[in-house]
This record gives structure tokens, C-alpha cells and sequence, in this order.
């Protein structure tokens, strides 16, 4: 099957998660393509996990502030979207583990990096996931970092997380997505979260600023997501060897159908 890349620009958090599933959906039932889409969000959001409780989150301040609060059809913790390009991949696993796509997908995402001057490398290390989620930083996700998942300098550049789904003759379709920070704003995501104690509150802070970066850090200028874009294709391009139908869907005033 043909492979595409999808630019649908800035969305709504609801369409953004919405339209990340319709495209799993539609390559199980056959009426859709293998897809590489990038993405913003407006209002910025929140995102939570599939399996994570709402009540983690402050929604009067939320509310207050126009932010979106959407859950995701995958797993992980808390993330504010705000200055950042997302990425999703859906695609049939192939008997492909969790890993194995993970690797894949981070080895492209490397190369477009690298396109960009970042330099970035693959997190190879599995933490003890049970002790970092009963530990109080773990409503936020970049706060921990994953085997597969990317670094520059030590701290965590883009969080990923991934869902699969029964297809047809026992094969799966899987669905990845995740953010590439392009700034310092994900760390706006303390300030919406109910507060157990004002320490627990300064410790997370600390912790994203000593966990994270983000591409005009790294780069040391500002960072577009148009830029930004176009080097995530050059990455799947040259890592994969593919050439994907291009598809570009800026204007949020257009209807978007698959």
C-alpha cells in the first residue's frame, strides 16, 4: 500500500485525537493507507492517557485559561500541547513487537532531526514503570523517559506513545503518536494540575526543567513548525525509503475527510 504524510495544521485537541483513530480505523477495515500525519493544536491542550483519571487535572483552571482537555487513545501521562509539532504513524505491524516499532519510528524521527542540526539520540534504557507512576511526578509525562524514546544532551526532546489494534488475518494495525517540543511550554502542564502539596508541586516543576528540552533550545533560535515538519518528512523519506502521497490540510476552517 501506498504510504501518505498529512499536514492538517492546528486542531482542535477533540479532532486531533479523533483523526489520529479514524485513521487506525480505516486501515483495518481497509478503506484507508499506512499514514504519517504531523499536527498542532489550538486552543493549546492537555492530553491525558487512556487509563489516566481525569481528576489529576484542574479543569476550573483549565476552563478558565481556553485550554483544551482531550484524552488520547493511547496510554502514558499528562502532556500540555502547546509549542510543539506532534506526529502520528499508522500502520500494520507485520509481527513487528512494541519495540521493534518503536525503534523504527525513532530511527525516522532521528534522521529528520538531525536534518534540523539537532543532536538527538535514541533513549535505549527501561525504567521501572510501576515505581515512576507511584512516584509524584508521574501524572506528567516527560517526567520519565521510555526505552526508544529521544534525547538531546541527556533530557527528553519527544515523548511517544503507542495502541494497537486486531486486524484481519491475525495481523495488528498500530498507531503511534507523540510530541516534538519546540519550545519551553509543556512545562505549563504544573500549573493545571490539582495540587497535593506545594512541594510535590515545586518538585515536578524542578524535574521538567531538569528532564526536558526543546528544539530552540537545543538549536539555540526559534523553531517553526513548518521547518519542523518538512524535516520529519525528510526523515521517514530517507530512513524507510518511501515516497508518500502529500497531503496538506492547513486551513482550520476546511473539512477534513479521510
Amino acid at each position: 500500500m501506498n504510504w501518505r504524510f498529512e499536514n492538517t495544521g492546528l486542531r482542535s485537541g477533540v479532532f486531533n485525537m479523533e483523526y489520529d483513530e479514524a485513521l487506525a480505523r480505516a486501515l483495518i477495515d481497509g478503506s484507508g493507507s499506512p499514514t504519517i500525519r504531523v499536527y498542532g493544536w489550538k486552543p493549546h491542550a492537555i492530553s491525558i492517557g487512556w487509563n489516566q483519571s481525569m481528576d489529576e487535572i484542574d479543569l476550573h483552571k483549565t476552563t478558565a485559561a481556553g485550554i483544551d482537555v482531550v484524552r488520547r487513545p493511547t496510554g502514558g501521562r499528562a502532556i500540555f500541547h502547546a509549542n510543539e509539532l506532534t506526529y502520528s504513524v499508522v500502520l500494520k505491524a507485520h509481527g513487528k513487537n512494541i519495540l521493534q516499532i518503536y525503534e523504527d519510528i525513532s530511527r525516522a524521527l532521528i534522521a529528520g532531526l538531525t536534518e534540523l542540526g539537532a543532536p538527538v539520540a535514541i533513549e535505549k534504557s527501561q525504567p521501572h514503570f510501576p515505581s515512576l507512576y507511584r512516584a509524584a511526578s508521574a501524572v506528567a509525562c516527560f517526567s520519565s523517559t521510555g526505552r526508544y524514546e529521544i534525547k538531546s544532551d541527556g533530557k527528553k526532546l519527544v515523548g511517544s506513545a503507542q495502541r494497537r489494534y486486531a486486524a484481519g488475518g491475525g495481523d495488528e494495525v498500530v498507531l503511534q503518536h507523540g510530541s516534538i517540543l519546540m519550545g519551553p511550554e509543556h512545562q505549563q502542564m504544573v500549573d493545571f494540575l490539582h495540587r497535593s502539596s506545594e512541594e510535590q508541586h515545586d518538585a515536578l516543576r524542578r524535574e521538567l526543567d531538569d528532564k526536558t528540552t526543546d528544539l530552540s533550545a537545543v538549536l539555540h533560535r526559534q523553531v517553526h513548525f513548518h521547518e519542523t515538519a518538512e524535516a520529519i518528512l525528510h526523515g521517514f523519506r530517507t530512513s524507510w525509503s518511501i515516497s508518500p502521497e502529500l497531503v496538506n490540510m492547513k486551513d482550520e476552517g476546511q473539512q477534513v475527510t479521510l
